[in-house]
């Protein structure tokens, strides 16, 4: 991105005069949250709880109130691009911002590997391919959106954009085309797996709701923060919440039993409300989420990974490109190598199988989630809406924690290695000084 010129507001919140504007952030928002979570998690989540899981994902909309609330009120006082990681820091000190920027850094390359396996399968149904074409466009999907990166956020925020209005569109023809054939009937019995179920059903509906800590690691690219982040997490909440109601509910009335079922929801959606182009659509839909969540994900990712090499947390060669308007090529690159790897794994031991990618995303995310919202209780103004969003937003967290079980080993993981490299690069500059 080209270098951007800054001046003080009356408020003293720094601006930009280039940057980000509301709608571009809009549009970054939206395909950060959105992103895969309506391909294949209503089919999964049908599958865990039946109609009861409409249920849960009500649930974790009512959760993204506060906890959107609660990153957008720290983004706009404290504007900067390692994100949570920095304010972990400012309330709780270096190695646990440490922690909370290796879980986001080092999380996002699997999830990268695993939303472009979801595009690579709807390719491959809709051309009666194989693993093979799964993989060949889960690696195209890599290359492009690390092309576009490399390129710098005004290349990707005008891609965000585009895709964020044509998905919007394309979710709701899919949910509206279809609606004429739902049927009560087809939510009874309503809890056939038990009303636990619905918690089970929550777990799995986390990926489709990670995301909303994303935009505070570009929070320093926008061009007045203060102003309008919050207007930017508002119309991201607003219209995240309307599209997964709507999809989610048109997955249970319209097809049924055979919703657990689907490999393909928006697909077959598509095809009974338009006839036999809705497989095309459905691809097309497929690939434009997986598309919009990767290209977030990335930028966010490599952003932090410059700033967590400026603020020695990873080796300092990452740090290049940490500054507002900067491009953090070699972040973005080794983001990419690391899917890359990601992917290779899963092709090779799991035969392209994406769930063990997305359950190591699950544990990771919620952890950022439980630290962001506590260093927000402690850094925001009290009797501030944003410090009340912080405390609902901790609390919810932590109950949401529970749900994710044994997947919170790779956070374990990312937090012993995590400490080992803070010790050692400490012991390191002790013994140059």
């Amino acid at each position: 991105m080209a270098s951007t010129v800054s001046e003080n507001t009356d408020d003293g919140v720094l601006t930009s005069e280039r940057g980000l504007t509301f709608v571009q952030g809009t549009a970054l928002y939206v395909g950060a949250v959105l992103g895969t979570g309506a391909i294949a998690l209503p089919a999964m989540a049908a599958r865990a709880a039946g109609p009861a899981s409409l249920l849960a994902w009500l649930g974790l909309i009512v959760m993204s109130i506060p906890l959107a609330a609660t990153f957008a009120a720290l983004g706009s006082r404290y504007p900067d691009s390692g994100g949570v990681s920095t304010y972990v820091r400012r309330a709780f000190g270096a190695h646990w911002a440490g922690l909370v920027g290796w879980c986001f850094y080092l999380t996002v390359p699997p999830a990268m590997a695993a939303a472009a396996l979801f595009g690579g399968a709807y390719v491959a149904d809709a051309v009666d391919g194989g693993t093979t074409t799964t993989v060949l466009v889960a690696v195209a999907l890599i290359a492009a959106v690390t092309l576009a990166n490399v390129f710098g956020l005004r290349v990707s925020g005008r891609l965000a954009l585009g895709l964020a209005v044509v998905l919007a569109l394309l979710l709701l023809l899919a949910a509206g085309s279809s609606l004429p054939h739902a049927r009560l009937d087809n939510l009874r019995p309503f809890a056939p797996h038990g009303w636990a179920a619905v918690g089970s059903a929550a777990a799995l509906l986390v990926w489709s709701f990670s995301g909303w800590e994303a935009m505070t690691h570009l929070s320093a690219d926008f061009r007045r923060p203060h102003r309008d982040i919050p207007r930017t997490t508002a119309a991201a909440v607003v219209i995240i919440g309307v599209l997964y109601l709507a999809v989610a509910g048109a997955s249970i009335l319209v097809l049924g039993a055979a919703a657990g079922d689907s490999n393909a929801p928006l697909a077959d959606l598509l095809s009974i409300g338009i006839g036999r182009a809705g497989g095309v659509l459905g691809t097309v839909v497929a690939l434009l989420l997986t598309l919009g969540v990767m290209n977030t994900y990335q930028a966010s990712a490599a952003k932090l990974g410059a700033a967590l090499g400026r603020d020695a947390a990873l080796p300092r060669w990452l740090a290049p490109g940490s500054e507002s308007g900067g491009v953090p090529v070699r972040s973005v690159l080794i983001v990419a190598a690391f899917a890359a790897t990601a992917l290779s794994a899963v092709v090779i031991f799991g035969d392209a199988d994406p769930e063990p990618l997305v359950l190591l995303t699950t544990g990771a995310f919620v952890t950022v989630y439980v630290l962001g919202s506590a260093a927000a209780v402690r850094l925001l103004p009290h009797r501030s809406w944003g410090r009340a969003a912080a405390i609902i937003s901790l609390i919810a967290s932590v109950l949401l924690l529970g749900t994710t079980g044994r997947y919170l080993l790779w956070p374990a993981l990312l937090a012993i290695g995590c400490m080992l490299y803070l010790r050692r690069s400490a012991r390191t500059s002790r013994s140059a000084f």
